[in-house]
């Protein structure tokens, strides 16, 4: 596959490809996953007791449909699978690497959510319904469910947007802050102080993507982050062995 610097067409004519065709595709990708951070938002709060089984599959699907539409765009524009930090290199320092960075990242994040909340910024009391997960069948599928959230959010905001932000614009740090705040908008129901957490985080798994040039150790951290609130959650719940339906 080509290189960054190629930028060429998988036609094989060698026609550098047209940062405005590029910048035209970003607008176009953010359209439509904007729209659909903003319809889950409403819908969301107008449904305020959705229960976790549909809206999970329902995110499931909605992350794998975006994930084809950046690897289509990816393969367009001729370029390779490593450019958006799709590689197996040293794949084992890089899952100990977000095994390490994910307990501070993690406590950095709560503490500044806690503060926001503290000084007044909103957040839910409580886990919306339709992030619990009850007996083994909800179990199984809320682990499925982090784990595509974890690869797909990693690959699109991460791997994806930066690296379309980077062309378009050619500086590295706008794209790292403009891709977490896209990441932060698509969390509106964890409240402003949930949304400022999130973006932190958003910031953090860019840097580490970009020091690793890996999404693994970023997949890892988001990986546990969403486990530990959705999973752990529901399996610390009493009666959660699995009687329940």
């Amino acid at each position: 596959m080509n290189t960054l610097a190629d930028d060429t067409h998988p036609d094989g004519t060698g026609i550098p490809a047209c940062r405005k065709v590029q910048s035209i595709e970003l607008l176009v990708f953010l359209f439509l996953l904007l729209s659909s951070v903003g319809s889950s938002y409403f819908f969301f709060h107008v449904q305020k007791h959705l229960p976790f089984a549909p809206v999970a599959v329902s995110a499931i699907l909605s992350d794998l449909a975006l994930v084809s539409l950046v690897l289509f765009f990816v393969w367009r524009n001729g370029e390779s699978l490593p450019q958006i930090g799709w590689t197996r290199r040293r794949w084992m320092s890089e899952v100990l690497w977000g095994l390490i960075l994910f307990l501070p990242a993690a406590v950095a994040a709560n503490l500044l959510e806690y503060s926001l909340h503290s000084a007044g910024f909103s957040a839910p009391t409580k886990l919306p319904s339709f992030l619990k997960a009850t007996g083994a069948g909800g179990i199984a599928l809320a682990c499925l469910l982090v784990t595509v959230v974890a690869i797909a959010e990693e690959t699109i905001f991460r791997g994806y947007l930066i690296l379309r932000f980077q062309k378009a614009g050619g500086r590295t740090g706008a794209a790292v802050l403009l891709s977490s705040l896209v990441f932060s908008l698509g969390h509106g129901y964890e409240g402003a102080a949930g949304m400022v957490s999130v973006f932190g985080l958003g910031v953090v798994f860019a840097l580490v993507y970009l020091w690793r040039r890996s999404l693994i150790a970023p997949i890892v951290m988001h990986f546990l982050t969403d486990f530990n609130s959705i999973v752990l959650v529901a399996l610390l719940a009493p009666g959660s062995s699995g009687a329940r339906p």
